[in-house]
């Protein structure tokens, strides 16, 4: 049993690892920093939902409440196909800092339960940054709750979004979503 600091991107993607490590005895917080999230309505949306999650559980939300497009899109402009490494690195890095300062155990993240994100590079900045802020990296692969997540998220009636966050993955959707009605 730990004292963890869960980034979270969002309350559906935090809803069935808190209920799993809340059941293993972990005592959980929550940390929202998410300076990806375009535009301003679908940050509020998602900020929000997690307010009302963690009031609704009872567990801590720590906001690092920012909302950054300008600064998001000038560190990532340059290198588009790299940008979810800059949006991994800066999240989990403002997490580790954090769990830190806070007096935590350990950190981990949200990130760790999609399907959609880059796994093995959001685990190896996970552990750079708990080496460089000497905080534990709670590690577990929430991935096989993905489904469970979504009943649970539906069930509660949470505000569920459709892409990962940043602008690029929305014109991503968007765009898939154009090409399969041009097939019908």
């Amino acid at each position: 049993m730990a004292e963890l600091l869960i980034h979270s991107c969002c309350a559906p993607c935090l809803i069935a690892p808190y209920q799993r490590l809340k059941q293993a005895g972990h005592k959980v917080s929550a940390f929202w920093f998410n300076p990806n999230i375009h535009p301003l309505l679908e940050y509020q949306k998602r900020r929000n939902a997690l307010r009302d999650y963690s009031a609704q559980e009872g567990f801590e939300l720590i906001e690092q409440d920012q909302y950054g497009l300008v600064e998001f899109l000038h560190n990532t402009l340059s290198d588009i196909p790299g940008r979810c490494e800059y949006c991994y690195r800066t999240r989990i890095e403002a997490t580790a800092k954090a769990a830190a300062e806070g007096g935590f155990e350990a950190f981990s993240s949200t990130l760790l339960y999609s399907r959609y994100q880059k796994h093995d590079d959001i685990i190896a900045f996970s552990k750079e940054m708990a080496e460089k802020y000497k905080v534990g990296f709670f590690y577990e692969d929430w991935r096989t709750l993905w489904q469970e997540g979504i009943r649970l998220s539906k069930a509660a009636g949470m505000y569920r979004q459709q892409y990962c966050g940043c602008i690029f993955s929305e014109e991503e959707r968007y765009r898939e979503q154009v090409r399969r009605n041009k097939s019908k």
